[in-house]
């Protein structure tokens, strides 16, 4: 028989060894940047992802002896900002019962919107570390006096696997480019219909026919004078958008630093003069698009940096998909096609356990009612629906 896993919470992602938390986060040929060591710690040290911000660290471990089999990235949250995965309403009914819904534990990968792994384990491990991990978080909950715990943008199976441990279900959408093995972009535009085809290379010379050059930057690339204007766009458009921009300075020097060749930065160039970029990281089958800005308004512009040139970098790597980010109708027309998000949720309280779990059954009807009517939408000339990619 096979000794209990032991459980402890880390307050700082720097306090546990980075190749054990690697080895539960990104085993074999699949590597997601946003559970990797080097990008939480980016953030916490930067200051993006702390207690201040109202993201506190509280990582959840499982080990066996001196070896850790199983972690999830997990935070003690002060409020419902930089998640994507909107609870606004159940904060506002606890307020409104006179009950605190604050604090509350986010298992996530802090301010993306981005499907991954969240009960890590080491490989052959999760059977054990699954059950150990849960039974950490509701610890964790009960420790902190927390209302409740939220697994955002886990995979398919650790949802499957959440709602069989008691957690209620949640659904949303995206909109993502599946690559059906294009050998370049002209072969993607000859799989679209003869409208939307057109539409997109007319949009393309819009945005670039007035003297817009693109820069694709990726490694030793990507200089300091680079994030020194991503940062300012990245400013400027999230002060516009939400008010607050939630990544610092620091973190985009930091990240760069600690993991270069996993990092495509867009960068659209007027002579020598930066007007917008994109950043985007680099999976082991997906690009993922996360944070666009621009300081000048240019027609067509944010489509071009942030799909268009998306879409080629990743057929010209060979990668399964781009994830361009949270929302977006307007990607459909542009070959991206809708895909379901998960996320799990287990709220203390009897009560609102049970008509939130009644709102998530209404809701998750819903969301497969918009995500059959999104595929009728495609923008592909045989009429093909997209296809769910695989791991979701």
């Amino acid at each position: 028989m096979e000794d209990a896993l032991k459980i402890e919470i880390a307050t700082s992602i720097a306090a546990i060894d980075a190749a054990q938390w690697d080895a539960c986060a990104n085993s074999g040929d699949s590597y997601n940047p946003f559970v990797s060591h080097a990008f939480l710690k980016a953030l916490e040290a930067s200051k993006s992802a702390s207690p201040r911000a109202g993201w506190a660290p509280a990582h959840v471990l499982a080990r066996s002896g001196a070896t850790l089999v199983g972690a999830a990235p997990t935070y003690v949250k002060s409020h419902s900002m930089g998640e994507y995965v909107f609870d606004f309403g159940w904060a506002d009914a606890y307020r409104r019962a006179g009950l605190d819904y604050y604090p509350k534990i986010q298992v996530a990968s802090p301010f993306t919107p981005a499907t991954g792994p969240r009960l890590l384990a080491l490989p052959g491990c999760e059977a054990r570390a699954r059950p150990a991990l849960i039974g950490g978080l509701r610890a964790l909950r009960g420790k902190a006096d927390a209302s409740s715990i939220h697994v955002t943008f886990p995979t398919r199976e650790e949802w499957e696997a959440l709602g069989a441990a008691g957690f209620l279900l949640r659904t949303g959408q995206q909109f993502h480019f599946l690559n059906k093995g294009y050998g370049d972009f002209a072969g993607f535009l000859d799989d679209l219909a003869s409208r939307k085809r057109k539409m997109i290379r007319r949009e393309r010379r819009q945005a670039l026919a007035g003297g817009i050059d693109i820069d694709l930057l990726t490694g030793a690339d990507i200089k300091e004078r680079h994030w020194d204007a991503f940062h300012e766009f990245y400013e400027d458009t999230g002060a516009r958008k939400w008010g607050q921009p939630y990544l610092t300075r620091a973190f985009f020097s930091m990240v760069g630093e600690a993991m270069p060749e996993r990092i495509l930065l867009v960068m659209a160039r007027r002579g020598t003069r930066y007007v917008a970029g994109a950043i985007n990281f680099i999976g082991s089958d997906a690009l993922y698009g996360r944070n666009w800005g621009a300081i000048e308004d240019v027609p067509f512009l944010h489509f071009e940096v942030c799909y268009y040139q998306a879409i080629e970098f990743a057929i010209s790597r060979g990668l399964a998909r781009v994830e361009a980010g949270a929302q977006g109708e307007h990607k459909l027309a542009r070959g991206y096609g809708p895909v379901p998000t998960y996320s799990a949720h287990e709220i203390a309280d009897p009560r609102f356990a049970r008509a939130i779990g009644e709102y998530l059954r209404r809701e998750r009807l819903q969301a497969e009612l918009e995500l059959e009517g999104y595929a009728t939408l495609t923008p592909f000339r045989r009429g093909e629906a997209t296809p769910e990619p695989d791991g979701f």
